[in-house]
């Protein structure tokens, strides 16, 4: 395929991204307007759904196959990750030396990792019922772990960290998305429908039927993604050397 050849295909394909964006614009509410046609919906559709939080119901109701896409993104960076910074034969791995903390920092990563723990954990549950979710709470919960590594001992990180675990973790929560979606096909609905079971009642931990399974599974895949994005960067600048000569 030729250069020009390839240029004209793009400039194809941006002519018609403008036309189609331009088009859109035109259909859009006057800015600075006191309409708001898009925001009086969620909210309708979110309330309709016993969901508290409208924001998660656009994530996990009213858009939840566009986060599927976003939750597989980062399954698929991790993917490449995983494949590009895996040992090689030129390469060795070393037992870090020990790093040296000031007692201060390593008392304050060891105390505030079960809070920032708990923290995320909470965020993911609530997800449904107050700002934050799968995404926030799971890098809350990533983030905690590495508190460890920040207090200077890197090998207990490794013991609360097996990455293998968290790479099952990671498929599994991208697999409870998806499983959560075909339930819908199979009793006879649209994928991902939020018509499956109850509600519950406003403004519980039970209310907003399919919203907080399906924040559940994002928020064990976020988490379990991030620990893993990190153990691998991790691995190669401590533990992982070029055999010498190579």
């Amino acid at each position: 395929m030729s250069r020009r050849f390839r240029m004209w295909v793009l400039g194809a394909g941006l002519l018609g991204v403008a036309v189609l964006f331009g088009a859109a614009c035109l259909r859009l509410p006057n800015f600075g307007g006191d309409s708001h046609p898009y925001g009086d919906r969620s909210v309708q559709a979110a309330l309709a759904r016993h969901t508290a939080n409208v924001i998660a119901a656009v994530n996990f109701d009213q858009r939840a196959f566009d986060t599927l896409g976003e939750e597989s993104i980062l399954f698929a960076a991790v993917l490449g990750t995983v494949v590009l910074l895996r040992q090689t034969r030129e390469e060795r791995e070393i037992s870090p030396a020990p790093a040296r903390v000031p007692p201060l920092v390593r008392r304050y990563a060891v105390v505030m990792l079960p809070i920032a723990l708990l923290v995320g954990l909470y965020v993911v549950a609530h997800g449904q019922l107050s700002p934050g979710g799968g995404f926030q709470g799971g890098v809350v919960v990533a983030t905690a772990l590495h508190l460890l590594y920040i207090g200077g001992d890197y090998r207990a990180l490794e013991r609360v960290r097996p990455v293998g675990v968290y790479e099952v973790g990671d498929a599994a929560g991208e697999a409870a998305y998806l499983v959560l979606g075909l339930a819908g096909v199979i009793a006879g609905s649209a994928f991902l429908s939020n018509a499956l079971i109850g509600y519950g009642t406003f403004n519980t931990l039970a209310s907003g039927g399919f919203v907080p399974l399906l924040n559940m599974a994002v928020g064990m895949e976020v988490a379990c993604a991030v620990v893993v994005l990190l153990a691998r960067f991790l691995d190669q600048a401590v533990e992982i050397k070029e055999e010498p000569g190579t």
